[in-house]
């Protein structure tokens, strides 16, 4: 509290560095202790998987499993305009492509489509289709500062560029499994998520199926899709997970610095400076001896990513602090250097899914299973501790990821979460690729857990309406 006196003094007497006080201020300790439910946005009728503010940040976009998008004025807690999405499934991203006066909103959803939303003079809004994968897209990458591109990884391993100028998207490659001479060729590996690095928007990173974070340059992905050649520039992997083929990528963000943020299914929270990677051949350097020669990531514990497809988020105006929600209902807020937890919140009754930080000021955005939208702000009051059962809900946590043992979930999060199996299952399922670019004995395998996981012990009817109070699901 008296660093954040000082500064306030500083300012007060004019030295120089006052300048910076409003960006140093919002960094403080004391005012991330403070952040707090300001209020709720309600107008969706299902889950809230997808939030974004706008480059100003008084606009914010929203989407849901009831398939509407709303653009909202958040600071009057009222709605710009609504529209249907035209997605026929559950949407998970949502962004405003800057420079267009908010008038162009990109989304991707469950049922494969990439769709763009104009905004006319009128007020109407105008839908259509830009462009598909066969399952799910969990995330869009809008190039940094640019009006017209952005980027789409889907459950299909396929990567795609698009140019809202144009009316068709470009394939640019599909992911692949790093796999030895001497074994089968590699496989198609799912993507949840795709990344712009802000320093130099020519690189970009995936994460998906497997325990590898890839880093791309755009300028060495121009062979076509199914171009055979080794596009990756480095990777990014823990070094305990190396070859375990057990966990898989959830998240990514990039800090301001390019730094790679990284979290897991039923695993950790992983920061990765710029000299941690790799190599393009990950497989090369497993060795111990090369190992210890390589730093290794800070660590951020305490949450559990299980149940749902969860992001991860940096937060403060120079990324001091990582944010990330949790299947225990909680917001993680963690300081970036050290990984001191600072605040746990109660985000959702269920699950919080996605943060999203204010572009400019200690704000935060969320959503999870609950059909609303939470604005987080400072506010003047007494901080309050961590809670008191913290040690509880953290070991909690931590036995479940290491027990991999069921989660508790309401029958609205079984609803969900059953959903986006059949559909994963579904699509591995349908889908066909020619030889060479995909494996089929390691796709197989893959849908056979997947149905053993639709017909084993959990007994869920969709159109029932008779519930117990709450159901396991592993």
């Amino acid at each position: 509290m008296d660093c954040e006196l000082a500064e306030i003094c500083s300012r007060e007497i004019g030295t120089p560095r006052s300048r910076n006080f409003s960006r140093r201020f919002s960094a403080s300790e004391i005012i991330v202790k403070q952040l707090n439910l300001e209020k709720k946005l309600n107008g969706h009728d299902g889950c809230v998987n997808a939030v974004e503010f706008n480059s100003t940040g008084d606009l914010l976009v929203s989407g849901s499993d009831d398939c509407k998008v709303i653009l909202w004025d958040w600071a009057r807690n009222s709605e710009r305009f609504s529209y249907p999405s035209g997605h026929l499934d559950n949407i998970f991203q949502t962004k405003i492509m800057p420079f267009t006066n908010d008038q162009k909103i990109v989304t991707s959803a469950a049922d494969g489509k990439v769709r763009l939303g104009q905004v006319l003079d009128d007020g109407r809004v105008v839908a259509k289709m830009l462009g598909e994968h066969q399952g799910s897209v969990h995330e869009l990458a809008v190039e940094p500062g640019s009006p017209h591109i952005l980027y789409s990884c889907g459950e299909d391993g396929l990567v795609q560029h698009f140019d809202l100028r144009n009316s068709s998207a470009i394939k640019l490659f599909y992911c692949t499994s790093f796999a030895e001479r001497s074994k089968q060729p590699p496989k198609v590996v799912g993507l949840n998520a795709i990344v712009n690095d802000p320093r130099n928007p020519n690189y970009f990173a995936l994460g998906g199926s497997d325990e590898y974070a890839r880093l791309y340059d755009l300028r060495n992905c121009g062979g076509g899709a199914f171009s055979t050649s080794n596009r990756v520039l480095d990777t990014f992997c823990p070094h305990h997970l190396i070859q375990t083929n057990n966990f898989h990528i959830t998240g990514l963000a990039f800090s301001n610095s390019s730094e790679l943020l990284v979290t897991y299914s039923d695993e950790l929270i992983y920061l990765f400076q710029k000299n941690m990677g790799l190599g393009p051949s990950p497989l090369t350097v497993s060795s111990e001896n090369l190992l210890r020669k390589l730093k290794r990531p800070q660590v951020y514990s305490g949450h559990r990513n299980s149940a749902t497809v969860k992001g991860v988020n940096f937060f403060g105006p120079n990324s001091e602090y990582v944010v990330s929600g949790s299947d225990c209902g909680h917001i993680y807020i963690w300081k970036k250097k050290g990984a001191v937890l600072v605040k746990l919140m109660v985000g959702d009754r269920n699950v919080v899914n996605h943060i999203e930080p204010h572009p400019h000021l200690p704000i935060l955005a969320t959503c999870g299973i609950e059909k609303n939208v939470k604005i987080w702000t400072p506010m003047a009051c007494d901080v309050p501790p961590l809670p008191d059962d913290i040690e509880q809900i953290m070991e909690s946590n931590r036995q479940g990821r290491e027990d991999h043992s069921r989660v508790t979930l309401t029958p609205d999060v079984i609803m969900h979460v059953l959903r986006l199996q059949r559909r994963q299952a579904s699509a591995f399922t349908e889908r066909r690729y020619s030889a060479g670019d995909i494996g089929s004995d390691e796709d197989n395998e893959w849908e056979a857990q997947n149905l053993e996981f639709l017909d084993g012990n959990v007994s869920f009817e969709e159109d029932s309406t008779e519930y117990s109070s709450d159901c396991n699901i592993s």
